[in-house]
C-alpha cells in the first residue's frame, strides 16, 4: 500500500492560523512550522555561541517541522478556546493524541522508529527535552513575531496578544530568548527600506 503520510504534510499549507482574528497577513501552519524550524535553530546557536551549551540544532529543526503536524486533522484551535478551562484543555490534549497515532500509522513501517518522537512530539531523553524546550520558546517566539508584524501594519487585534506572549516568554526565564529579544526581534517592527539602511 501506499503511504499517504507525506501528502497529509503537506496539506498543513491549508490549515489557517489565528482563525478568531482579523489578520493583515493570513499564516499558514506550513509557513508557521517553517518559521519554527528557523528560530529553533537560532536559539540553540545562540545557546551553543554564547551561553556555552551543546544543543544539536539540526535536530530541532527536525523537531520543530513537525511540532504542529496534528493539526492536519485537528486544526489550530485557538488559545482561547483550547485554554478557556482545564476540562477542555484535557480533552484537546486527548484528540491531539488520537491525531497523532493515526498520522503516525501512516508511516510506513520501516520508517516508523525514525518518525514516532517526531510525530507524538515525546522526549525520549534529556537532550531531546532540552530541545523541546527551545521548540517551544521558538513557537511563542514566532507568535511573537505576528503579533509585531500585525501591529506594525496598524492592526491593533494583536495587542493584547502581544502582552500575554510577551509575558509567556519572560515566564520561560531562558538566556537564549532574552538575547533574541534584544538583539534580533526589533527588527519585526522595521520597514523594508529602513531594513536596507542597516545593510548599507
Amino acid at each position: 500500500m501506499d503511504s499517504p503520510f507525506i501528502a497529509y504534510m503537506y496539506r498543513l499549507r491549508y490549515i489557517e492560523r489565528w482563525s478568531l482574528m482579523r489578520n493583515t497577513t493570513r499564516e499558514n501552519v506550513a509557513e508557521h512550522s517553517y518559521h519554527v524550524a528557523l528560530l529553533s535553530h537560532m536559539l540553540c546557536e545562540i545557546g551553543n555561541q554564547l551561553f556555552g551549551r551543546s544543543l544539536n540544532a539540526d535536530r530541532a529543526v527536525t523537531m520543530a517541522l513537525f511540532h504542529d503536524a496534528t493539526e492536519v486533522f485537528t486544526g489550530d484551535i485557538p488559545t482561547p478556546v483550547k485554554h478557556h478551562n482545564p476540562k477542555m484543555l484535557a480533552n484537546f490534549r486527548e484528540i491531539e493524541a488520537l491525531a497523532a497515532e493515526r498520522l503516525l500509522g501512516m508511516v510506513p513501517e520501516p520508517l516508523q522508529a525514525a518518525y514516532e518522537p517526531l510525530v507524538i512530539g515525546a522526549a525520549h531523553d534529556d537532550e531531546d527535552k532540552a530541545l523541546l524546550k527551545m521548540v517551544k520558546a521558538a513557537d511563542l517566539l514566532d507568535a511573537y513575531m505576528k503579533c509585531l508584524s500585525e501591529l506594525s501594519s496598524g492592526n491593533r487585534e494583536f495587542a493584547v496578544a502581544k502582552g500575554q506572549t510577551e509575558q509567556k516568554l519572560a515566564d520561560l526565564n531562558m538566556q537564549e530568548v532574552s538575547w533574541f529579544l534584544t538583539y534580533m526581534a526589533p527588527s519585526f517592527n522595521k520597514t523594508l527600506d529602513e531594513l536596507s539602511e542597516h545593510d548599507a
